[in-house]
């Protein structure tokens, strides 16, 4: 049938083997001196860690953005074009607070917090800020609520030592998740802001920005809910970072306001055990 439509057929040597019925050696396992908890810790950090590994930016990249100081950094998130958000965005969205003008030096003054967000939204793209609209009100108003030295001193804000970003700084169509090559190309910016800024605390709002700040410490962090991760000090780079809700979510979830009151009460305790 196949010769009568035109289709070449090509028959196999009488004395090949179909490799159905081959005997193909069983794998071997290499021995390994490490205890089994080493190796399964050692897997599950490779899981947590795959989505992206291939989408990682080049060593000369990370190293170059490991290298800038504060307005060069600033221009290169302004002109970046390492991934497809590039297309649609209307402004890039570096984020906020006391620093957001550097000295001549380029070494902007470490800042009491700092709180990552996920990405910009429809809001945050036009105007070129993190955390504007409701989401953004809700978040001034929790910290507004936080008073680091009683109640007579002014309330911790957004000007006051606080400095906003996100883990993304282009927003992505229709507020879609962020993809792992995004956060791939964009987490060496949010690493060397990190540096600069020296932060005695990180808020890290949402399920990208735990993943994102806890992947490379805590094995395992994309596959635990992040009801799991509150309640808990973490660290990056040796700074207390504290996980609590995406202030979206709590617009969506009031009920959970409750909760992400405690995480921001738990961040206070461990800014003020920090800084004495």
């Amino acid at each position: 049938m196949l010769q009568e439509m035109g289709v070449a057929v090509w028959w196999p040597a009488a004395d090949a083997v179909p490799i159905a019925n081959q005997q193909l050696p069983a794998p071997q396992e290499a021995p390994s001196s490490q205890p089994p908890e080493a190796i399964a810790s050692r897997a599950q950090t490779a899981i947590s860690a795959a989505p992206l590994i291939g989408a990682l930016p080049s060593d000369e990249r990370h190293g170059r953005i490991a290298r800038m100081h504060w307005p060069d950094l600033q221009q290169a998130v302004h002109q970046c074009q390492d991934c497809g958000l590039c297309a649609q965005r209307k402004n890039t969205v570096f984020g906020t607070g006391p620093t957001s003008v550097a000295g001549s030096t380029g070494a902007p003054t470490p800042v009491d917090w700092l709180v990552v967000g996920e990405a910009p939204g429809e809001q945050e793209d036009l105007r070129g800020i993190p955390f504007v609209g409701p989401a953004g009100q809700l978040l001034d108003n929790m910290l507004k609520a936080v008073r680091l030295r009683g109640a007579g001193e002014p309330a911790l804000g957004r000007q006051q030592g606080i400095y906003i970003t996100n883990v993304i700084k282009c927003r992505p169509p229709g507020n879609r998740n962020p993809q792992a090559a995004e956060i791939a190309q964009c987490l060496p910016y949010l690493a060397r802001q990190i540096s600069l800024l020296q932060p005695r605390l990180i808020l890290a709002l949402g399920r990208f920005a735990a993943d994102a700040l806890l992947m490379g410490s805590q094995p395992g962090v994309s596959q635990m809910p992040l009801g799991k991760l509150r309640g808990q000090v973490y660290a990056y780079q040796g700074i207390p970072v504290v996980v609590s809700y995406h202030p979206a979510y709590l617009l969506r979830n009031p009920p959970d306001k409750a909760k992400a009151w405690a995480d921001l009460c738990l961040a206070v305790q461990v800014y003020q055990e920090k800084t004495g």
